[in-house]
């Protein structure tokens, strides 16, 4: 088993930032990637980014892409979500995964979830 916390979530301003943070505990030897995804109120969840386990690798949305960084320093470290120049309709729950493939925009190719936390971004 790997445990996944968040941390990070708020109340910002529209043009504002916040960084969220994911730790992982446990098995996580057998984790290839970590993703944050995103549910909004009344829609499915949505992936934002992911970064492979040595964190070689790094892929976004589209709708994220030149605003939202992920990162790590090591795999020993937390997984980063930098979001800059946020926009109301960023608000939503975000979700850390972990995945044992090397798949990164499916949630369903992710095994392990942390419990979520909140990002409101007000216009």
């Amino acid at each position: 088993q790997v445990q996944l916390v968040e941390s990070g979530g708020g109340l910002v301003q529209a043009g504002g930032s916040l960084r969220l943070s994911c730790a992982a505990s446990g098995r996580t030897f057998t984790t290839l990637m970590m993703g944050w995804f995103r549910q909004a109120p009344g829609k499915e969840r949505e992936f934002v980014a992911a970064i492979s386990w040595n964190g070689g690798d790094t892929y976004y949305a589209d709708s994220v892409k030149g605003r939202f960084t992920i990162s790590r320093d090591n795999a020993k470290n937390p997984v980063y979500l930098q979001m800059n120049s946020l926009k109301p309709e960023d608000t939503a729950v975000y979700y850390c995964a972990a995945s044992r493939t090397y798949s990164y925009g499916l949630s369903r190719t992710y095994d392990y979830w942390g419990q979520g936390t909140q990002v409101t971004v007000s216009s």
